[in-house]
This record gives structure tokens, C-alpha cells and sequence, in this order.
């Protein structure tokens, strides 16, 4: 972003915006063009990083993209476990909105090929050191 050191917060989670246009990278991702009012900057977002204005922010811990470890080991049907300090990540941020709390799709490394609704309280932060 122009004039800013790479890896500045450009727009804190929560801010509100306008959408001005719409456009794709790599052909294949959508990518919305938001005009935040707060900072008076327009920034591109994904469709899973935007919620509608109307809707109650919720805040998260974690957001999509974003490596977590598995805080307590995690049954999944058929006998299979997630066991505690599993890798995974953040594939979608899910608000429960009636209950004012966030549930996570998780992509663990150690069970390919699915995907987890985990609740917030499960997961705990991956540092930069632990993950490389």
C-alpha cells in the first residue's frame, strides 16, 4: 500500500466501509474495493472479510487464513481425533450471532481432506516460531 511499511494495519477488524467496486486477482479470487470511512482509505477485501453493516460485529480471535493449534483434543466422528497442539487453519470465520460467539472452519494438517466446525474456546494462538 502506498506509503505505508509492509505489514502496517491498514484498517482495524470492526471498521465500517463502502464498497465501490468489485474486481478478480489471479482470475479466480473476487476482490471487493472498500472505502473505510474511519481512515478515509480504500482497501481490497475478500468476500469472507466483510460482513454486512446491519449485522452485530462480533469480534474473533482468529481470522481466515490465519495458522491455530487445537487447545484440547477434538473428537470427530468415527473415532477420530484431533489431538491437542494440532496445526491447522482458519479457513472461515462462522459468527453465532443468537449467541454472541464465533466458531471457526478449520483445516487440520493431521486429517487431510476435512473440515472442522470448531468453537472459538478450542483453539489457541500459533506463533510465527512454532509454525516454520
Amino acid at each position: 500500500y502506498p506509503q505505508v511499511d509492509i505489514g502496517s494495519l491498514l484498517v482495524r477488524r470492526g471498521s465500517v466501509g463502502t464498497v465501490v467496486d468489485i474486481g478478480t486477482f489471479l482470475q479466480d479470487q473476487i476482490i471487493y474495493s472498500v472505502h473505510c470511512l474511519d481512515v478515509d482509505r480504500v482497501v481490497g477485501c475478500r468476500e469472507e472479510e466483510l460482513i454486512d453493516a446491519i449485522d452485530d460485529w462480533i469480534p474473533s480471535a482468529f481470522e481466515a487464513r490465519e495458522h491455530v493449534l487445537s487447545g484440547k483434543i477434538l473428537a470427530v466422528g468415527g473415532g477420530k481425533q484431533i489431538p491437542k497442539g494440532a496445526v491447522g487453519e482458519v479457513l472461515r470465520v462462522v459468527p453465532d450471532r443468537p449467541k454472541n460467539a464465533i466458531n471457526y472452519h478449520i483445516h487440520f494438517e493431521c486429517l487431510p481432506g476435512h473440515t472442522l466446525a470448531v468453537p472459538e474456546s478450542a483453539l489457541v494462538p500459533l506463533t510465527r516460531r512454532q509454525y516454520v
